[in-house]
């Protein structure tokens, strides 16, 4: 497989709306849209999208992991930016008609259609700043994916940023493309001066999420993670990962936490830390970076509840196991 994200199908679903109403979602080309060059979108950021996967199971059907979950965080990301909104049921019927559309180019696990709806407001109006756009356009791209660890595991390099965030902290909730631009030059300056992976973005001390993921220590049987609040993004593979850590009689433990408790705590021998999202479900960080000192997180390596907690979601999408949480759509 080429890299994550970058082979499209050469067509996806589109709908807009007009000021007043939505247009019945077509099929169309994938290899470009028609935008005015004073879009709202290209001056003022009003864009918005979500992240999903379909799966193909050993019988040949089709499902789609946590498509509610991702219906319902995007048209609250519409609300939040001002877009027009659209219904849950516009959503799913573009998501399962394309999605069905290329049924037969769904990949076999380890691998997946990554589904990415986009929304962006299309108003010509450069005057606008402090105004919403009143046209908007939605469409749903899919991007045959392969396995995220096919080169191997490596544990991440997180270096620890506590003088910034990654975004205005009212729009930390919010899936918009203006939160990763704002989160890019962090990570960029991380990678050149200490040969990090990503920024663990730490605001006084306050231990939050990766310009990309959500971050999760692991302590013996708890799971500790940033309690849920506008500041940070409310991640999907977070809530199932611990939904299933809570199935296997761990505590998860959704709370504030500290520079100094996460660095205390991962100098223990079992600790683990991972980042969750919807590309690698999980991925092990081996490494800490605080004001130039390096600290290993417990062995350093991949540990045994990162990879449990990862296979056990893996299971549920690939069909190996009872869906007990519905979860899955199945087309």
């Amino acid at each position: 497989m080429a890299a994550f994200g970058t082979v499209f199908m050469p067509e996806m679903a589109l709908s807009t709306f007009n000021g007043e109403q939505w247009s019945k979602p077509e099929v169309v080309a994938a290899d470009h849209i028609s935008l005015h060059p004073g879009a709202h979108v290209l001056h003022y950021a009003s864009t918005c999208f979500e992240g999903l996967k379909a799966f193909r199971h050993e019988d040949g059907s089709i499902t789609i992991f946590r498509m509610d979950a991702n219906i319902a965080r995007m048209i609250q990301s519409s609300r939040l930016l001002s877009l027009p909104e659209p219904s849950a049921q516009q959503l799913e019927d573009m998501i399962v008609g394309i999605v069905q559309h290329f049924a037969d180019k769904v990949p076999a696990p380890p691998g997946s259609m990554y589904i990415r709806p986009t929304h962006i407001g299309t108003e010509p109006a450069i005057g606008k700043a402090a105004n919403p756009s009143l046209t908007s356009m939605l469409y749903v791209l899919l991007s045959p994916v392969g396995d995220y660890f096919s080169g191997g595991i490596r544990p991440l390099r997180l270096l620890l940023e506590q003088n910034g965030s990654r975004c205005a902290a009212h729009m930390g909730m919010i899936k918009s493309g203006g939160n990763y631009a704002s989160a890019l030059q962090p990570i960029l300056t991380a990678r050149k001066a200490v040969n990090a992976d990503q920024v663990l973005f730490c605001p006084d001390g306050d231990v939050q999420e990766t310009g990309a993921a959500n971050f999760l220590l692991i302590d013996g049987n708890e799971i500790i993670t940033k309690a849920l609040d506008s500041t940070f993004l409310h991640g999907i593979t977070r809530d199932s990962i611990l939904t299933l850590a809570r199935d296997m009689g761990m505590t998860v433990s959704e709370r504030e936490l500290s520079v100094d408790e996460l660095l205390e705590r991962a100098s223990k021998p079992g600790t683990e830390a991972a980042l969750s999202g919807t590309a690698a479900v999980l991925t092990p960080v081996g490494t800490l970076i605080e004001n130039g000192k390096e600290y290993t997180v417990g062995s350093g390596q991949q540990g045994p509840t990162t990879e449990k907690l990862r296979k056990a979601l893996n299971a549920v999408q690939w069909g190996e196991t009872e869906d007990a949480h519905r979860w899955l759509t199945r087309l």
